[in-house]
């Protein structure tokens, strides 16, 4: 790398001079060499930076300058890549020198308290306020957003071993018996899955006793449409990346971070294998050079589950298998959105993409790329057995199919409930959770998490299904529910949210960034400003670049149409 010219009044010269080092921090011996121990021999990949920056912080519980240094010496990258990479992310650790130019030394522990909407509704803030006295200062106790185990509120995690229905006297006991780590529940494991048929599907499909237009068909007949929030039809996606120029790629997104959904997390706890086998047909059907798995860095007993269980389908492999990497996310809700997700798989911050072209077209490394959600591929299986007729002739008031709803909040048995399309809020909690918890009464819902809106009681009979909650400002999402009741408002809920969106912006575009600032400042007054947050709220839909800005508006909105008497 050359300097600038130096100008003679500066410098009495007019030569260039070559640089002996690259510009910035030097890279210590023994730095390097921990790093490299870590990250193990080359080839280095760009693309496993945050894999890399993972290792690291796993190790030494924080990144600091110098190792960030050694790791972009090692990758060919500035250090500034690097460092841009690691900030982005909630879960890892940078820390700055200190004056003397050691490190600080980092936490002996670290609790997270989740503070999204469920939790808080469970007393999270009670936590909060009484578990850093209680732990002494070694442990730090921070808040965190939605860690996807709404149904157990509240939820601390103790180093990455979750709390359920946390308490400070079963925190305390966690952290004293130093249980740090989150283990796989009992579940249906290789050998089990293979002895009830699982995979012989596969087989038929790759073996040509399946043929491919009529798998397509009966995914387009079935109706089944993305279960991630979009809710693009399925069939149809997998003849539109198909269509594409080889190689395509797949990337599967099991990020899970919209506050109340938890679906994809119990169904991969209770049968990873029929999601895998899902995503294995839909490879051989759209014809998948390689498979990228994202999974949310909260999930760590998952991720154990996952790394067990895709070694033994690798050792054995029923058919000839494409390549599959299993890659960790790092504390970011904005990596749910398609773009961003495969941003950080290729080793970037999650910036959403600027569309057209779409990743179906110009994907991860820019290929096309099928992105799916974990519960679109976990029902492939299904639907090809039982046939399409089956999936679509389920349903209620006019709808069809199977949805999953992730409920919490005010009802007596939280969970995932598998319910008809098209079931009402009302009917979904008198069903299927038991009715409202004993001195509640139903006041309002979430139909579709933090982005979905908040609709009153009164609207409780309004179909849940894709397009149904559209004309109430509202939108079904990934299917979480959230119950309030009596003893909530919804203008604390709209709070909740924003201050959720306004923390995981990931600030490119400024509508969002600004937008979500700007609201949460309006909304803890008391007397809103309810034509300035109209302007904010068009602003944000009209100009974001991706779904959060576009959709953060929603709970404020609602609150403004549909309870007017919280804000007199």
């Amino acid at each position: 790398m050359t300097s600038p010219v130096i100008p003679i009044a500066l410098a009495g010269a007019t030569k260039q001079r070559k640089r002996q080092a690259p510009k910035g921090r030097p890279v210590i011996p023994q730095a390097l060499a921990e790093v490299e121990a870590l990250v193990g021999a080359p080839p280095w990949r760009r693309d496993l930076l945050i894999e890399y920056l993972h290792r690291i912080n796993d190790r030494y519980h924080q990144l600091g300058a110098p190792h960030m240094a050694a790791l972009a010496k090692l990758l060919g990258l500035a250090q500034t890549e690097v460092y841009e990479v690691a900030t982005f992310y909630h879960h890892f650790d940078v820390v700055k020198e200190k004056p003397d130019g050691s490190l600080p030394a980092p936490p002996a522990l670290t609790v997270r308290v989740c503070d999204g909407l469920s939790c808080e509704m469970a007393g999270a803030k009670a936590l909060l306020d009484k578990l850093p006295a209680l732990l002494g200062r070694e442990v730090r106790v921070i808040p965190a957003p939605c860690v996807g185990r709404c149904e157990q509120a509240p939820v601390a995690v103790v180093h990455q071993k979750p709390v359920p229905g946390a308490t400070v006297e079963s925190v305390s006991r966690e952290v004293k018996a130093a249980n740090l780590y989150d283990q796989p529940v009992s579940y249906i494991d290789f050998d089990a899955y293979v002895s009830g048929g699982g995979y012989a599907l596969l087989r038929d499909c790759v073996e040509h006793r399946r043929d491919l237009e009529s798998v397509l068909k009966t995914m387009e007949d079935s109706g089944l449409r993305g279960l991630g929030g979009a809710g693009f039809p399925t069939g149809r996606k997998w003849r539109i990346v198909r269509g594409e120029a080889a190689p395509r790629l797949m990337a599967v997104n099991i990020d899970e971070g919209e506050p109340g959904t938890f679906k994809d997390r119990v169904y991969l706890e209770r049968d990873p294998h029929r999601f895998l086998e899902g995503m294995l047909i839909a490879s051989w059907a759209v014809g998948i050079s390689a498979i990228y798995i994202y999974l949310r860095d909260e999930y760590h007993g998952c991720r154990a589950l996952l790394e067990a269980e895709l070694a033994k389908l690798q050792e054995n492999p029923p058919v000839p298998l494409p390549d599959i990497e299993l890659r960790r996310g790092a504390g970011a809700y904005i990596c749910g959105e398609e773009s961003a997700m495969i941003e950080s798989i290729e080793g970037k911050r999650g910036m959403p993409r600027l569309r057209p072209p779409y990743v179906a077209q110009v994907g991860l490394f820019g290929r096309p790329t099928l992105e799916h959600n974990f519960e679109t591929l976990f029902w492939v299986r299904e639907l090809l057995e039982r046939g399409a007729p089956w999936f679509a002739t389920q349903g209620r008031n006019g709808r069809k199919g199977l949805r999953s709803f992730s409920v919490s909040g005010r009802v007596k048995n939280p969970g995932v409930k598998l319910a008809p399309a098209g079931i009402t809020a009302r009917q979904l909690i008198d069903e299927f959770c038991g009715g409202m918890k004993d001195g509640h009464t139903f006041y309002g819902y979430l139909p579709g998490g933090a982005s979905g809106g908040i609709l009153p009681a009164s609207l409780g009979d309004v179909p849940l299904d894709f397009d149904t909650l559209q004309p109430y400002g509202c939108f079904i999402g990934s299917a979480a529910v959230i119950v309030l009741s009596n003893q909530d408002t919804a203008k604390a809920a709209a709070r909740n949210m924003m201050r959720f969106f306004e923390h995981e912006s990931c600030g490119q575009c400024t509508p969002c960034r600004a937008g979500t600032a700007k609201t949460n400042v309006l909304i803890a007054k008391d007397d809103w400003d309810k034509p300035l947050l109209a302007d904010l709220s068009q602003v944000m839909r009209d100009a974001s670049i991706c779904g959060l800005g576009q959709a953060a508006p929603n709970p404020v909105d609602t609150v403004i149409k549909f309870f007017p008497h919280e804000l007199t």
